[in-house]
């Protein structure tokens, strides 16, 4: 663990204990909330991440992380993305969402009614990884834990590629921007221009702006009235899977959730393996599942930059946004060895994280040469350290070792104040959005510990 220091930064071993103070301080007991002010439930995609960080300080804890979201599976298999706790102060709360009257909602928890980026099984592995690195009593509960929750994570990559695999693209669908974790990237402005609220939308008032100094930092009053509005048509198709499809103003095949799910189908396999748990034919499920996305991937590629594109499958057109999402072929290695390289080399050029303004080497979350990039609003121009972390690793399991180490001290470089931001700004490392995040200070723990 470093100890260096530079001018306002902290130690690595500073900075680490900060981190666990973040993760302590936000903890509920049975779930780390995602922020202590702004998002005061547990999301989805954000408790992977967080029960990661956890792994370094209590194994036990993490899989409690992962068994309170593992309790609010729907009994067809989905994963919400908000499981709600009873803190006010968060809108859309669960009286919008409207699902208490869903029967496979399970009746103990409220949730929402949509999904995010399956990283669930990525999560559990690092975990059963850093057990069995700590000590035999606690990979004896990493795995303990493992072969308990498996057919519960089985269940929810059936319930994706039953319901949310477009054939014949065979991209990941997702019927909100939110589904996709980047809720108003630039990817979803074609998609969401063809939604149009309907005069009955319910009203409502707005609470997110209230936890932020700059309320320009987070998504218009337009978006909104677009995102609730979708809501509202899923709420009204009673969340029924089919109906939702048929009935969403918004249908987009993701790149970026579609490399995810391969990778978490590969590594939910190899977890099966590794504990030899009785599960043959669901593992060779998950082993077409992957293999099927992670053609899709391929197939979305530019065939001369390499770069990856969503599919709106409303109008069928290619969505060429360049975000850090289009490089979603790296995560799941989708592509031949020289088109990754010219990808790679795209990636950490000027255009990206070599661009010479940036306070850290690691990519924004779209180009600073892009017409509409904005460094302080939210997924249109901010640097986000989970998508670091999520880069940094895959490029690290695919044998780019030395680029991988290189965007973890970058990454680092960035959290070193402390603060532990929900987003930062890419030219002054401005902290933006929520601070104390807790999904922030879990990939510091495990730059810092597990590298």
């Amino acid at each position: 663990m470093s100890t260096a220091t530079g001018s306002g930064r902290l130690s690595g071993t500073t900075l680490a204990a900060r981190a666990a103070a973040v993760l302590r301080d936000n903890d509920t007991g049975a779930l780390v909330t995602a922020s202590p002010k702004l998002y005061p439930h547990m999301w989805s995609w954000d408790a992977a991440f967080i029960a990661i960080g956890l792994a370094y300080l209590d194994v036990r804890r993490a899989l409690t992380e992962l068994g309170t979201l593992l309790a609010a599976q729907w009994s067809d298999g989905m994963l919400p993305h908000i499981v709600f706790t009873d803190a006010d102060g968060y809108f859309p709360g669960p009286d919008r969402w409207g699902t208490d009257t869903v029967t496979r909602r399970p009746a103990s928890v409220r949730t929402s009614g949509i999904c995010q980026p399956p990283v669930h099984a990525i999560a559990l592995r690092r975990i059963v990884d850093v057990a069995r690195a700590n000590s035999a009593v606690e990979a004896e509960l990493a795995e303990s834990f493992t072969a308990r929750a498996w057919q519960a994570l089985y269940r929810w990559h059936r319930w994706i590629a039953r319901h949310r695999i477009a054939e014949p693209q065979g991209l990941l669908t997702i019927v909100h921007g939110w589904e996709s974790g980047m809720d108003n990237s630039p990817r979803w402005d074609a998609p969401y221009a063809g939604v149009r609220p309907g005069p009955d939308l319910p009203p409502y008032v707005r609470l997110d702006t209230l936890g932020v100094d700059d309320p320009a930092e987070r998504p218009s009053d337009d978006e909104y009235h677009r995102y609730l509005w979708l809501i509202e048509q899923m709420r009204r198709a009673g969340y029924e899977p089919a109906e939702v499809l048929a009935t969403s103003d918004f249908r987009v095949g993701d790149v970026f959730s579609t490399a995810l799910f391969a990778v978490a189908c590969d590594d939910l396999a190899h977890l099966a393996d590794d504990l030899s748990l009785p599960f043959r034919a669901e593992v060779a499920d998950l082993r077409t599942w992957a293999a099927r996305s992670r053609r899709a991937v391929a197939d979305a590629a530019d065939p001369v930059s390499g770069l990856a594109f969503d599919l709106d499958l409303r109008s069928g057109e290619r969505l060429r946004t360049r975000t850090v999402a289009a490089f979603a072929p790296l995560l799941c290695s989708a592509l031949a060895e020289p088109l990754e390289t010219r990808l790679l080399s795209d990636l950490t050029g000027p255009d990206w994280a070599g661009h010479p303004g940036l306070a850290a080497a690691v990519p924004p979350s779209v180009s600073p040469r892009v017409n509409g990039f904005d460094p302080r609003r939210y997924w249109r121009g901010p640097q986000w350290p989970v998508v670091v972390w999520l880069f940094s690793f895959a490029l690290r399991r695919g044998g780019h070792t030395a680029l991988a180490r290189r965007w973890r001290q970058e990454g680092l470089r960035l959290l070193s104040d402390g603060s532990f931001g929900e987003y930062y700004e890419p030219f002054t490392g401005e902290p933006l959005g929520s601070t104390q995040q807790s999904w922030t200070a879990a990939v510091a723990l495990d730059w810092l510990c597990g590298w």
